[in-house]
């Protein structure tokens, strides 16, 4: 019984490390998406509606190649990836959807999905983007 008090503990740690990194995505990528390559770790790995993009350079050039957007989340959900599937490496899933209007464009349906991982500083713990996927929902209804 202890165990499941513990993953519990862990399970709503994560959550709010998930909410707080939500939050803040979404609003670096809409007003400071010069700061957005911070959020990802050197080796990371976006898909962005199948194209995938790899690395610090590529990423800000993928990124800064964008129109200027409004997401607006939905939902969230979160889940601590179990230990065995990441040894000695805290890391959660996270699962957002919403709207995303892109200047000169019509507003979309999007499904993202981020693999955090926990970095700890001498201060405190930082969590990055190890994994992002980024789908549309309604690409072919244009």
């Amino acid at each position: 019984m202890a165990m499941a008090v513990d993953f519990k503990t862990y399970a709503d740690q994560a959550c709010k490390a998930a909410e707080e990194f939500v939050n803040i995505y979404y609003e670096t990528m809409d007003k400071r998406r010069r700061a957005l390559i911070r959020l990802y770790l050197d080796k990371a790995t976006l898909v962005w509606n199948g194209n995938v993009v790899t690395g610090r350079d590529d990423l800000n050039n993928f990124f800064e190649m964008l129109p200027s957007s409004e997401f607006q989340v939905n939902m969230l959900d979160c889940q601590p990836v179990h230990e065995q599937a990441t040894p000695s490496q805290n890391t959660v899933l996270v699962v957002t959807s919403g709207t995303v209007k892109f200047d000169g464009n019509r507003q979309h349906y999007f499904n993202q999905n981020f693999l955090l991982t926990a970095q700890a500083t001498p201060t405190s713990t930082v969590w990055k983007i190890a994994s992002d996927c980024f789908r549309f929902q309604d690409w072919d209804n244009n």
